[in-house]
This record gives structure tokens, C-alpha cells and sequence, in this order.
């Protein structure tokens, strides 16, 4: 029996993520992680993610089931926990919203009956965070989207299904990296 390894979390924004639907498996393993591949490349199983906790709500009714709105410069992630989130869900319920929160957590991946992919995270770790945080992310967060949509030219496998599935026009994309930064521009000039 091999030991896996954790899968590394990936930053990407949240109409990135939010527009992404390709969904695959590397191996037929029943364990096998599953993966979503993002139209800029980023072939994640987990995210790390920073913005704005804007709403929680404790929806569970025999146990505690937390669900929650993390806001960055281009839309919501949405957010789950459960009783498999133990430590995320006590540390949830102990933010006083609106705070700056930085989650690392897995990605879930649902396809409706009629169709569309809707992706959630499941949250590992949230931890307060200052507004500093927050700008170092979006920042870093550009810097890395800007890569994959740079390597997306190289001549790989998962560029290869990139371009397949998503189509090869990527100024999208850049769009929105253009639209996180200026958010964070507008915040330093207020």
C-alpha cells in the first residue's frame, strides 16, 4: 500500500473557479483524487483561497453543517462543513463576519440533474487574516494565473485538454486578473 500525498492547493480566483467544469480522474482507482481542470490549466484537488467572509449560516439540523460566502475582487466561493470539517467548522463558527479569511480546503464537485457542474469547497483550515494577507493573495493569486495561461501555449496533456474542452481564447481570463487588480488598486487609492 502506497501512502499519497497531499495534493498541493492552488490559488485561483473565484469566477475562475466558479467557470470551471471539467472534472476527471488520472486513475480508475476507487481512491484516486478527483481533479477540476480550470480554463487557465490549474488541475486542482485542493484550493487556497482568500477574500471577504460576507455571510455563514449553521444550516445543519441534527449536527452542525456550516455554509458560507467567501468573497474575492471577481465573485463568491461558497463554502461547506461538516462533521468531516470538524476543525474548520469550530473555527468558523467563531468568526464574527465580515472578516478577512484564509481557507485551504478541498474542492467539491457536483453535477446537477440537468446538467451544469456547481463547485463548493470543503474547508481544512480557515484562519483570520489582515487586509495585507488578503492583498498579498490577490497579487500572488494574478501572478499565478498569468503562468498557466502562459504555459497553456506549451505542448502538454492537461494544456492539450485545456484547449479541447475550453476553447483557446484565454483573454477571459486575463480579464479577470486585470479586474482583481484594479479592485485592489481602487482599495489603495481610497
Amino acid at each position: 500500500m502506497s501512502l499519497r500525498q497531499r495534493e498541493v492547493a492552488r490559488r485561483l480566483y473565484a469566477k475562475e473557479l466558479n467557470e470551471s467544469t471539467l472534472v476527471y480522474k488520472e486513475h480508475e482507482d476507487t481512491y484516486a483524487p478527483q481533479y477540476l481542470l480550470t480554463p487557465t490549466g490549474a488541475k486542482c484537488n485542493r484550493v487556497f483561497v482568500v477574500g471577504a467572509l460576507t455571510e455563514k449560516e449553521n444550516v445543519g439540523v441534527d449536527s452542525d453543517y456550516w455554509r458560507a460566502r467567501l468573497a474575492d475582487p471577481t465573485g463568491v466561493f461558497p463554502i461547506y462543513a461538516g462533521q468531516y470539517q470538524q476543525q474548520a467548522v469550530t473555527q468558523l463558527s467563531a468568526i464574527e463576519v465580515p472578516a478577512f479569511v484564509a481557507v485551504v480546503g478541498k474542492l467539491n464537485v457536483f453535477r446537477t440533474n440537468d446538467g451544469p457542474v456547481k463547485v463548493s469547497i470543503r474547508p481544512e483550515f480557515i484562519n483570520v487574516v489582515d487586509s495585507e494577507t488578503r492583498n498579498r493573495w490577490v497579487l500572488e493569486t494574478a501572478e499565478k494565473t498569468l503562468e498557466r495561461i502562459e504555459r497553456l501555449q506549451l505542448d502538454n496533456e492537461d494544456a492539450a485538454k485545456v484547449r479541447d474542452y475550453y476553447g483557446t481564447d484565454t483573454s477571459l481570463y486575463v480579464g479577470i486578473v486585470i479586474e482583481a487588480l484594479e479592485a485592489l488598486k481602487k482599495e489603495y487609492e481610497t
